[in-house]
């Protein structure tokens, strides 16, 4: 009789690593288009704006230069100049070059602060509903995830009281996101405020700031960094990058500001997993920072004025509500009046049925539920012909 055949397994935790929904989306939309089928895809939070042309030529020309081999683990230094000086620029805050770490795409950064953060015993507070990677890791460093309750009623921003009253002796780290996905809500400076001056009582917590859709506001909103508080400047890891403000999505580029006490681990991190990032790559986001900033003002007004189709459009669906975003390029409507008791089937059956894929409330978290997630970094042609899709798919379909 054959011996059982023995599988290969990873170790403990890889089991409860989870995965972001919105590329199984993409996955699976991309399947339906192959197929012949008209999809408008207004689940991927990926700008439909080309990288600007400076800086494509810009790591051409690094290409041709002989710009061929490693760079330092952290960034050329350069470019993290020209970070620091970007933050002065636009936030006017003063960062030291030599704690920036250029690192290739955001969730690397969240990735090593939560790595850095997590073990069994620990307790990291995250947005709910935010972005799932935040869950995904905490989860899978062993560490008890602890969703921080992200409201409607508050225009999808924390409050600062209920953040500070689930804080235990046991939290590590606290992540935070603003503007943010999936809701596009703007914290408020007020709030951040209180929030900050709470923290003085828990010095043992970290704060993980993902700014990543920092130059994404609308309406007047101001961006109110965590950079702007020096009484916290030695236990905060910041997040930004390139991904989303200059469409350069698969150029995989971030960077991030690390304090005193975690930089070296997190240097020591790049050499062990990644060695340095792409360095024709980082001479293009060195034009990116120092060349013309026109193309980031005119993407963000192009979004603009897609905010007001896609929530105008919403709000004259059947069942559905949605506020306005300040914020990112998401809109968050409340679907609860539909009829469909599940927000994820709900999206699954629009992409099945309607051939317009968005991305259910629930894989952004637990609070999700009662929410569909539309992204519109899509053109506003493609945005119309959703809504009408949409329109016609709620007048007519029902809740099994």
């Amino acid at each position: 009789m054959p011996a059982t055949p023995y599988v290969i397994r990873p170790v403990a935790g890889f089991e409860r690593m989870g995965e972001e929904n919105a590329f199984a989306v993409l996955s699976r939309a991309s399947a339906l288009a192959a197929q012949g089928r008209d999809i408008v895809n207004l689940g991927i939070g990926q700008p439909d704006f080309p990288t600007p042309q400076h800086i494509v030529e810009a790591a051409i020309k690094a290409l041709r230069d002989g710009h061929h081999g490693y760079t330092p683990s952290t960034g050329i230094e350069p470019l993290r100049v020209a970070v620091a000086a970007d933050v002065q620029r636009r936030l006017g805050a003063e960062i030291d070059p030599g704690r920036v770490v250029i690192v290739p795409g955001g969730k690397v950064t969240m990735f090593g602060a939560i790595l850095m953060m997590g073990e069994p015993g620990a307790e990291i507070l995250y947005p709910d509903p935010g972005f799932p990677i935040y869950r995904s890791m905490i989860e899978f460093t062993g560490a008890r995830p602890v969703p921080v309750p992200i409201r409607e009623e508050n225009g999808f921003a924390f409050s600062a009281e209920e953040t500070l009253d689930l804080i235990t002796q046991d939290t590590r780290l606290l992540i935070l996101n603003s503007p943010a996905n999936p809701t596009g809500g703007v914290a408020p400076k007020a709030e951040i405020d209180k929030l900050v001056a709470g923290l003085a009582d828990h010095p043992h917590v970290a704060i993980l700031s993902d700014e990543i859709y920092d130059q994404f506001l609308f309406d007047g909103e101001q961006h109110t960094s965590l950079l702007a508080y020096p009484e916290i400047r030695d236990r905060l890891v910041l997040l930004n990058g390139w991904s989303k403000t200059y469409a350069m999505t698969g150029w995989r580029l971030g960077w991030a500001l690390w304090p005193d006490g975690l930089y070296d681990a997190a240097r020591k991190l790049a050499v062990n997993a990644w060695s340095c990032v792409n360095a024709p790559a980082q001479y293009g986001a060195l034009a990116a920072l120092t060349g013309p900033q026109d193309c980031v003002a005119d993407m963000v007004a192009e979004f603009d004025r897609r905010r007001h189709l896609v929530v105008d459009g919403l709000n004259a669906l059947p069942g559905v509500s949605c506020t306005m975003p300040k914020g990112a390029f998401y809109a968050f409507p409340n679907i609860t009046g539909t009829g469909w008791p599940s927000a994820k089937e709900l999206a699954s059956t629009l992409l099945e049925k309607a051939g317009v894929a968005t991305v259910g409330g629930p894989d952004f978290g637990i609070h999700g539920e009662g929410y569909i997630r539309l992204s519109y970094a899509n053109s506003a042609e493609n945005i119309a012909r959703g809504l009408d899709r949409m329109g016609q798919f709620l007048a007519t379909e029902r809740a099994a």
